[in-house]
């Protein structure tokens, strides 16, 4: 039986995508273009591994009260069972009901931004999203009805190229990601050049009861329980296969949209008992 070298593989995805970000850091000078362009190369990669039911965009992400987040460099969604993504000039706004996970996309971890730590400022990103109101409906499965299932976590990380500082030196990294509590926690990442990382945290349950307070009281009683980074060599592979875990066996898919929450906005509604 013919066999195909897996390290080989992992090596060549590694590879790709390390260049595509060494080559927008070395060669692109003006700050907002390369910014512009490290996003665009995590989302580029983003689309091209993860299978075609997750969507990846910047975006803005709203909910039915009509809050919105910050701008998020990176925000994976779904499009199959979100029935509706506003685009204007080219900008999407996204329900908070259709996002699986949002990223903040720096150069180095290690720097600042608006006179926050990079790992900080995401904390603020994910946090609003977070905050944002999310109702599911009764959904079909199986030809089968079931009542609203409680709201899934939205995943949140940081994506950059390098570390700056002391290499081999978790502890600034570490203290960050203690710092960040509550909405504003990070759950994954990846520097590109220095390795990827995941935070595990307690309570390690899932959300089982419907509803915002639930999945607020989730994220109020999260504490911080330790963190894991991968090898250099091996940044983007174990950040996708921890990224996948995520997505397929801790969330599934979204809770169905309640409609009739963002049609109150302009007084209308849909037909609840079809």
């Amino acid at each position: 039986m013919s066999k195909v070298e897996l390290k080989d593989l992992f090596a060549s995805m590694q590879n790709q995508m390390s260049a595509q970000l060494s080559t927008n850091r070395n060669h692109i000078e003006h700050t907002g273009s390369k910014g512009d362009a490290l996003e665009n190369a995590w989302i580029e990669w983003l689309r091209k591994y993860l299978p075609n039911r997750y969507s990846i965009d910047k975006a803005i992400v709203i909910d039915y009260e009509g809050s919105i987040s910050h701008q998020i460099d990176v925000v994976i969604y779904d499009n199959w069972f979100t029935p509706f993504i506003f685009t204007q000039n080219g900008f999407h706004y996204i329900p908070a009901e259709g996002v699986y996970a949002v990223f903040e996309v720096k150069p180095d971890i290690s720097a600042f931004s608006e006179g926050k730590h990079n790992i900080a400022y995401a904390g603020e990103k994910i946090e609003s999203v977070r905050l944002l109101k999310r109702e599911a409906a009764n959904f079909i499965n199986g030809g089968r009805k079931f009542d609203p299932r409680p709201l899934t976590k939205i995943i949140g990380g940081i994506l950059t190229s390098t570390k700056s500082g002391e290499r081999n030196n978790n502890k600034t990294l570490i203290k960050h990601f203690k710092e960040q509590t509550k909405l504003k926690s990070l759950d994954i990442g990846c520097i590109a050049d220095y390795g990827s990382f995941y935070i595990d945290y307690e309570p390690k349950n899932e959300i089982d009861i419907v509803g915002q307070d639930a999945y607020l009281k989730h994220y109020h009683e999260r504490k911080y329980l330790d963190s894991y980074f991968s090898s250099p060599e091996n940044s983007f592979v174990t950040f996708f296969m921890q990224l996948t875990r995520h997505l397929q066996q801790s969330i599934g898919t979204i809770p169905a949209i309640n409609l009739n929450k963002y049609l109150e906005s302009i007084g209308e509604k849909v037909d609840e008992h079809i």
